[in-house]
Formats: structure tokens, sequence, C-alpha cells
């Protein structure tokens, strides 16, 4: 039974008939939801403070 189930897992593998384009698309799909998640937090009012608090202290670093 192990094996039959693994003689069918290794024909689905090898069998990516039409998968390349839905894979594309899926990524695709996932770094722009991430980006547009990653651009709220960032813009967001907390965040932006923290970042120009941080740049703020290192343009003050005395030479």
């Amino acid at each position: 039974m192990f094996r039959t189930f693994l003689a069918k897992l290794r024909r689905l593998a090898d069998d990516d008939r039409g998968m390349t384009t839905s894979e594309y698309a899926v990524g695709t799909i996932a770094a722009v939801a991430f980006a547009a998640v990653l651009y709220k937090v960032v813009t967001s009012g907390a965040v932006s403070g923290a970042l120009q608090g941080i740049v703020e202290r290192a343009l003050d670093v005395p030479f």
C-alpha cells in the first residue's frame, strides 16, 4: 500500500503539464498581496515614526 502511494506521488510529481502558468499566476498574486500589506505597514504612523527616528539618530552621529 505504501509503495502504491509512493508510485502515485511520483507520477503526480513528474506530471506538471499546464502548471507553469498557474504557478506564475499564484506567485504573482501572492507577491502583490505581500507588497500591499508591507506598504500599509511601512506607511502606518507607528512604523513611519520609528523609521524616521532611526534615520534622525543615524544622521545626528558626531564624526
